[in-house]
């Protein structure tokens, strides 16, 4: 709060960051005394403030009101650690460029392995799960040449890209009705051979849907590929004790996976971009094997770089990660864990909400922290067309959701009364990746019905809901 009452952002901490900052510099007390690119303060501070008024143009993707995409804002320690990074602004390609950021990112990564249950591993941080998936599909294509990759319909569109950039064959796999790639459809299309992997989406960027993935490695048992999972936006939710059937059996499994991506940047707390590749068989990294003679002949010991298909990587990154897991451990039932299980909550209230209203239809029950749901309406197009009108009422009234088009399979005609007069219906999406959230939904719920009101002027409890 500020002086009015109002939202303020944190300033608090900036005299963290100075004490940090004199306390860094006593380590390099010694050192003669040297310039800088100190530059004139009044000009910096300019320049600064018009940075400010430029950054206005955002959404708040820091307020809990935030709801859309995937946007979050890292933790205190996480930004302060960053900072504090760059007064040394490490590269972690070689360790003479990053002596303790790079010792810093081996153990922040060691611990996300613990995490899935891997005491031994290869593994790196790099810009985010993009690059990540990269690595990890260049090395099942370097072991299983020529061979295509699976993905299910609702993976991320990144997979048939990264197959394009490697000249991997890539095919999609249906999904079931809940946005987890269909195990039936998965058997028939390995029955025709030439698959080198399949990748098991632990949560989906759509709707936050989790591949079943036991009945996946089962598959693999009978015909040989690999298992990636791409973690990239539900990897930590393996801690949270509060997930239900399927998607449990699927976490319980993550270890037995031959390669795996999480974002760092989503659910880890941490700046964009980190993202983090890990591969279960370390003797994967002979593939990486290169010469660099200038690079890495500070110490015999491993360089980040040689395990990576990145070369320069900022330190800092691996820094802000390590300080966050040092204040709050991946672990079960610490607090870390329960930021995840309010999340969950949030999004189960929401949906509950959603369910009960008459407004409103939605497919299923979310399965991690993503809420997707459809204005009622008589078919497809006017059910989409009206939730982009409650789409831009709500972002009015300082709720920011985000919007999706969901296969319109996903809707059920006898249940919903919709008729399915277009392949696609445009959702409402609430990302409650928060664990504020938790306190919020009851304020989101009133905007979205206000908001919902003021599109249609219907009664929500008349006859004609949601008429077009």
């Amino acid at each position: 709060m500020d002086d009015r009452g109002g939202f303020a952002l944190d300033t608090e901490s900036i005299e963290v960051l100075r004490q940090a900052v004199e306390r860094l510099g006593d380590g390099f007390a010694g050192l003669p005394p040297a310039g800088g690119p100190r530059g004139d303060p009044a000009a910096i501070r300019s320049v600064l403030c018009e940075v400010a008024d430029r950054l206005h143009d955002n959404y708040p993707y820091f307020h809990p009101l935030y709801a859309g995409q995937m946007l979050a804002p890292p933790h205190p320690i996480a930004r302060l650690a960053y900072a504090l990074a760059l007064w040394v602004n490490p590269n972690n390609h070689a360790l003479d460029g990053g002596r303790a950021s790079s010792h810093m990112e081996k153990e922040a990564v060691a611990d996300l392995a613990r995490m899935i249950g891997w005491e031994t591993h290869l593994g790196h941080l790099c810009g985010g799960g993009t690059m990540a998936n990269l690595e990890a599909l260049w090395v099942g294509g370097c072991l299983c040449p020529g061979t295509t990759v699976l993905a299910s319909t609702q993976a991320h569109y990144t997979h048939s890209r990264i197959s394009a950039v490697l000249g991997r064959p890539f095919e999609a796999i249906p999904c079931d009705g809940r946005g987890r790639m269909d195990a039936a459809a998965l058997e028939a299309r390995l029955g025709a051979g030439d698959v080198g992997m399949v990748v098991a989406t632990v949560g989906s960027t759509a709707v936050g849907a989790v591949d079943p993935l036991p009945r996946i490695l089962e598959l693999r048992d009978r015909h040989g590929f690999r298992v990636h999972a791409d973690a990239a936006y539900g990897g930590y939710f393996g801690l949270a004790g509060g997930l239900d059937g399927d998607a449990r059996s699927a976490y319980e499994r993550l270890a037995d996976v031959d390669s795996l991506v999480i974002d760092p940047h989503k659910h880890g707390l941490q700046p964009y971009g980190c993202g983090c590749v890990l591969f279960r068989d370390p003797s994967v990294g002979r593939l990486y094997r290169h010469d660099s003679p200038y690079t890495y002949f500070s110490s015999a010991e491993l360089h980040l770089g040689e395990i990576s298909l990145e070369c320069s990587r900022p330190g800092a990154a691996a820094v802000a990660l390590w300080a966050t897991q040092r204040l709050l451990p991946p672990v079960p039932n610490g607090e870390f864990a329960a930021g995840l299980d309010r999340s969950l909550s949030a999004a189960r209230r929401l949906w509950a909400i959603v369910r009960n209203d008459p407004r409103f239809v939605t497919p299923f029950a979310p399965e991690l922290d993503i809420v997707v749901f459809a204005p009622r309406a008589r078919s497809a197009g006017e059910a989409s067309a009206l939730a982009r009108r409650i789409f831009d009422e709500a972002a009015r009234r300082d709720l920011h959701l985000a919007l999706a088009d969901l296969p319109a399979t996903f809707f059920d005609p006898a249940s919903t009364g919709m008729v399915l007069d277009r392949p696609t219906v445009t959702c409402l999406r609430s990302v409650l990746m928060k664990a504020e959230h938790a306190d919020w939904v009851d304020r989101i719920a009133a905007i979205l019905d206000a908001s919902s009101d003021a599109v249609t002027g219907a009664d929500p409890g008349g006859d004609d809901v949601f008429p077009g």
